[in-house]
């Protein structure tokens, strides 16, 4: 029996009817990926079954190649969250370890999709892989799938000349370009984090900000200021707010941690200590700098936040 965890409405193993399956890590839920659970949509409504989407967590390179795990796009319940509003209608989660990473092609294939599934179509993507050393792919799955009582579709991947994938949307956004990230993925690429409390430099020069620690294992934009917006993730928030954030370690200021730091436009009196938040990146408006005198760096904010302002308008 394969390890299964629920999060946030994902369903429970085994499943008790046919369904029709697509497989991926699906990191960033980009438009290749809903394309994806488009296509798996599609069968399901004709054919009157439900959708599963399985992913994995931890991210399989993490497990047999830590020091190559790629930064995330987006954590486990945003990804599910991402998979449910894409189309389907339960979320596995595989819990991804090395003896998982040991199964052969044939194992994941009656394991999962077999025994635990009942998989009567497979949604995948044309370079699909799986299985130890990811001996498996299409051609294998679906001639698997033909003495088991499942067919395979594989899907053209979606992007023309420069694919989409995860891989293209973690360096659109190293290289700061959000708005190439957000072409890739179809909507903003974001970072969520809990507010903390700062310096208190930014409310003394008038720019009071929500200060987010940037996570070592999360993508996260290169050193700049950008017009975003950021919403309150806390239970009875919800709101959303044009800002302006600045991303990176304060140089004027010889700061030494790197946070994504959110001004939120034309609010005063708000306070977000302690509140979880997501900052939706739209455009960037310069690189990172350092400043002379206050009266410099106060000026150049006061452009930022304009600029923002009508980024965002």
């Amino acid at each position: 029996m394969a390890i299964w965890r629920e999060v946030k409405g994902a369903g429970t193993a085994p499943s008790t009817s046919a369904t029709v399956v697509t497989i991926g890590t699906f990191d960033g839920v980009h438009l290749g990926h809903q394309t994806l659970l488009a296509q798996a949509r599609a069968v399901a409504d004709a054919s009157g079954e439900k959708v599963v989407a399985v992913t994995f967590d931890p991210h399989p390179v993490s497990v047999f190649a830590p020091d190559r795990a790629p930064r995330l796009l987006t954590g486990i319940e945003r990804r599910v969250e991402l998979l449910l509003a894409g189309g389907a209608d339960e979320v596995r989660v595989l819990a991804f370890d090395r003896a998982m990473a040991a199964w052969s092609p044939d194992e994941f294939a009656q394991r999962v999709l077999v025994d635990d599934l009942r998989a009567s179509h497979v949604v995948v993507g044309e370079n699909f892989t799986y299985g130890s050393k990811a001996a498996g792919d299409v051609a294998c799955l679906a001639d698997f799938g033909t003495g088991h009582g499942f067919a395979v579709e594989a899907v053209e991947l979606a992007g023309g000349s420069e694919e989409y994938s995860s891989s293209l949307v973690r360096r659109l956004v190293d290289e700061g370009d959000v708005a190439g990230a957000a072409a890739v993925l179809g909507r903003p690429a974001e970072v969520t984090g809990v507010v903390v409390r700062g310096d208190q430099r930014g409310r003394e020069l008038g720019y009071p900000t929500a200060n987010v620690p940037v996570p070592s294992d999360v993508a996260v934009p290169s050193d700049g200021v950008y017009a975003a917006w950021v919403t309150d993730l806390e239970p009875g928030g919800g709101e959303r707010w044009a800002a302006a954030i600045s991303v990176g370690d304060n140089p004027t200021f010889q700061g030494t941690e790197r946070r994504v730091e959110s001004y939120v436009i034309d609010r005063t009196g708000l306070d977000l200590y302690g509140h979880r938040i997501r900052v939706e990146l739209v455009g960037r408006l310069r690189g990172m700098d350092t400043f002379d005198s206050l009266e410099a760096l106060v000026e150049q904010m006061a452009d930022d936040v304009e600029r923002a302002r009508q980024i965002l308008r």
